[in-house]
């Protein structure tokens, strides 16, 4: 899902900011992190779809007016009814979306944006709805003002609702970028394995390739355990001291690399 550092960079002449962790495994991990122009584009596609509804919601209580009249205190019950359903339709949109669709909305899935933690994990539903509750502020006086102002006030592009929770909006990486890291370990040479790849059986190749494929497409913390999961089927196969263990992403390739080369 998204590149790593060590296979992927930003073409020549980016302005696009980039944001790395480190995981537990000593594997780095960069972010591409999205500028106020896609997430504007993010916003617009879920303003129209948010307009779109609202008016679904207000051909309904067009229709339904005669049974609206009908009832004692009809204003008052209609108004508070309408200012609930406007409340939950701007902000429960973004918040709904973004806790059942991993940090997504449509409108950020269309542009290939989603919102993860400073440390690429995905945001709680707590700090999901605060983040979204603060958008009251960010759109103060208009048309997102403060939240542009601030998003061009620091490099990351946060508006106040991801200063507060700690988020971040990323770019999702796609299948033009360039290849995984571990193809370049065709055209290095066999002496220097060390870890006894050799030993590997062919579904053990057929697992590492699987995950090595697929990772850039897994969330950070999938990823993550994935690689270990994948780790630990195969450690008792090869040699090394826990001194000197680098990132268990590069043990794999490494190993893949040594098999491939008998």
């Amino acid at each position: 899902m998204f590149s790593d550092p060590s296979s992927a960079s930003l073409p020549p002449g980016s302005f696009h900011e980039s944001h790395t962790i480190e995981t537990p495994e000593q594997t780095n991990i960069e972010f591409t992190v999205a500028g106020v122009g896609s997430r504007a584009l993010a916003l617009t596609i879920d303003t129209l779809i948010q307009a779109g509804i609202a008016l679904v919601v207000l051909a309904v209580f067009t229709l339904t007016a005669g049974i609206w009249s009908a009832l004692p205190l009809a204003g008052i019950w209609l108004s508070a009814i309408l200012i609930m359903i406007v409340f939950l339709l701007y902000y429960g949109y973004f918040a709904l979306f973004e806790i059942f669709w991993n940090g997504q909305t449509p409108g950020k899935r269309r542009v290939g944006l989603r919102v993860i933690k400073d440390t690429g994990r995905r945001l709680s539903a707590v700090e999901t709805v605060a983040r979204n509750l603060l958008r009251i502020v960010d759109q103060l006086p208009g048309f997102y003002a403060v939240g542009i102002v601030v998003s061009l006030l620091n490099k990351q592009n946060k508006r106040l609702g991801d200063l507060v929770v700690g988020s971040l909006v990323v770019r999702e990486s796609s299948s033009s970028q360039p290849k995984p890291t571990w193809y370049e370990y065709a055209n290095q040479s066999p002496e220097h394995a060390m870890l006894g790849g050799e030993r590997l059986s062919d579904e053990d190749v057929i697992l590492i390739e699987s995950f090595l494929q697929r990772r850039y497409e897994l969330a950070p913390d999938i990823r993550w355990r994935m690689a270990n999961e994948v780790f630990r089927r195969i450690e008792h196969k090869l040699t090394f001291t826990a001194d000197e263990r680098p990132g268990v992403e590069h043990l794999l390739e490494t190993a893949l690399h040594e098999r491939r080369a008998i």
